[in-house]
């Protein structure tokens, strides 16, 4: 269920933690939160394999992912995006929401949608107010996927992964709407879609990867080409996303005071714990000690 030690590492969960389902490997799941709950600790920080997308009916949460902490409140869309990390810092009693989880297979597999839906590789903010009138919609939306869910049918994964694609699309549109936090894309070139396979690269990769050479190699292009592209895109180097993307993972740790400097380093694969202090001191301008003390 985890891929690393709740020790060492932030572990990362399958669907079937959650469906419970542990004898066949499910690709969509839409929970039914009035019967058993997984017995997962989501009050620590963790990771999925899968997405969720969830729109919150009553009842308030706070949720913090990559360090960022959102408020959720009734008419909140929230999506989880495989490889972020993840917490819930707090659940009130009455907290009630319509998910669903799927597979990253489920929904590229003979279909495009995630290819002409950035803001699904990316998103720019993981917790997203609604008006009213928009949540009652994606509401709707939601409950026609579980009427669906729960219909027997020999078509029935053709039929959800339609309605999970239709769902991201209204759902597309309303990332379109915030001008502010998500820029306007009129198509998606290949140098786009380069930048997206590298920051899921990164994500992936970044603990026992930190060279541009690697993610170059592996996109099947020049290092060169690499830092011209994600710098033209997202106006930073690859290596200035690598190297955030381990410090976030490093700052993840840090918030588990039982876990020591030098395991913090020997996790995140530093040939030891001065290397980490300097590379971490580097790029936040506070030693991890004193990071640590300033949380």
């Amino acid at each position: 269920m985890a891929a690393f030690s709740m020790s060492e590492h932030i572990p990362t969960y399958q669907l079937q933690a959650f469906s419970g389902d542990e004898s066949t490997r499910s690709e969509v799941y839409f929970p039914d939160y009035a019967g058993s709950k997984p017995k997962i600790p989501l009050n620590l920080s963790y990771r999925g394999d899968y997405y969720k997308i969830s729109i919150c009916l009553r009842g308030k949460a706070e949720l913090k992912v990559n360090l960022e902490t959102y408020v959720v409140t009734p008419g909140c869309l929230i999506l989880a995006t495989p490889e972020v990390i993840k917490q819930w810092l707090y659940v009130a009693e009455d907290y009630e929401t319509l998910s669903v989880f799927f597979t990253k297979d489920f929904i590229t597999a003979n279909n495009a949608t995630t290819g002409k839906l950035r803001f699904f590789v990316a998103p720019p903010v993981h917790v997203l107010p609604l008006s009213a009138t928009e949540a009652a919609s994606i509401a709707a939306s939601f409950r026609f996927l579980q009427q669906k869910y729960g219909t027997p049918n020999t078509q029935r994964t053709n039929i959800l992964k339609n309605i999970i694609a239709s769902l991201l699309y209204e759902i597309g549109a309303l990332y379109d709407q915030q001008p502010p936090t998500l820029p306007a894309v009129a198509t998606t070139t290949r140098s786009q879609l380069l930048t997206d396979a590298f920051r899921q690269l990164v994500q992936t990769h970044c603990i026992s990867m930190r060279s541009v050479q690697f993610y170059a190699a592996t996109l099947c292009i020049t290092p060169k080409y690499l830092t011209e592209l994600v710098k033209a895109a997202t106006g930073r180097t690859a290596s200035d996303w690598i190297a955030e993307a381990v410090v976030l993972e490093a700052k993840a740790l840090l918030q588990n005071h039982a876990l020591p400097v030098q395991e913090v380093a020997a996790s995140l694969q530093f040939t030891d714990q001065f290397a980490f202090s300097r590379f971490f001191k580097k790029s936040t301008g506070l030693s991890p000690t004193a990071y640590r003390q300033a949380g």
